[in-house]
């Protein structure tokens, strides 16, 4: 499995995303942000790492998800193996997953988020990532954190979990872009990791530093 959670604040104009999988280093593959275009999540059987890349080309030159999406798949004649969501800086989301992935595949889409996955044990997997996100409260971080939890504890990835991340954006802070790459606990571990970005020595450093609002701080 691979699932991924994209979402955006719709007070604060944050984009978050997170991911878990059963294969090596989640965050490095699926992935992929920029604060000016959107998030993007490129994963399935046989993943490419230039549709997120691309996907978020096309939103930073003005198209929406929708649009962007339709674009970078359609280009792409190995369309069949892949999966990618994607969610733009208006939260308009957009989803395509190809129909030669490995069941079950799924996806669920409303303005300001978009939940994805591969792989599943169900369908059941994904609502429970949307719900886990919908009903935390705190840090978007915490709240992608329990969504991936809630994701698991509804049956998760048949193979299991190796990898887990969780990617924040945002005009007034520097990126939030937490790995981890391989454990047999990668939700505990990551936990440990939103744990730590949220402690007070840290965000004071982190508020030292230049932003997209303020660059020259």
């Amino acid at each position: 499995m691979t699932i991924s959670i994209l979402v955006r604040d719709p007070e604060t104009g944050v984009l978050g995303g997170a991911a878990a999988t059963g294969n090596l280093c989640v965050g490095g593959w699926v992935l992929r942000g920029d604060i000016r275009a959107g998030l993007s999540a490129s994963q399935g059987k046989t993943p490419s790492t230039l549709w997120g890349e691309d996907v978020l080309d096309e939103m930073r030159n003005g198209r929406s998800a929708v649009q962007a999406v339709a674009n970078v798949v359609g280009a792409d004649q190995g369309r069949a193996t892949r999966q990618l969501l994607a969610i733009d800086r208006n939260g308009r989301a957009a989803a395509f997953s190809g129909n030669q992935n490995v069941a079950e595949v799924s996806e669920i889409k409303s303005h300001n988020l978009v939940v994805g996955g591969n792989m599943l044990r169900d369908r059941a997997v994904i609502e429970a990532c949307r719900t886990g996100f919908m009903v935390s409260h705190g840090p978007i971080a915490a709240r992608l954190l329990v969504a991936l939890e809630h994701a698991a504890a509804a049956g998760g990835d048949l193979r299991g979990l190796q990898s887990a991340a969780i990617l924040i954006m945002s005009e007034k802070a520097p990126p939030v872009d937490l790995r981890i790459d391989y454990s047999e606990t990668p939700l505990e571990d990551l936990g440990q990791l939103v744990a730590r970005a949220q402690n007070a020595t840290y965000l004071a450093w982190r508020n030292t530093l230049p932003t997209r609002q303020d660059p020259e701080i």
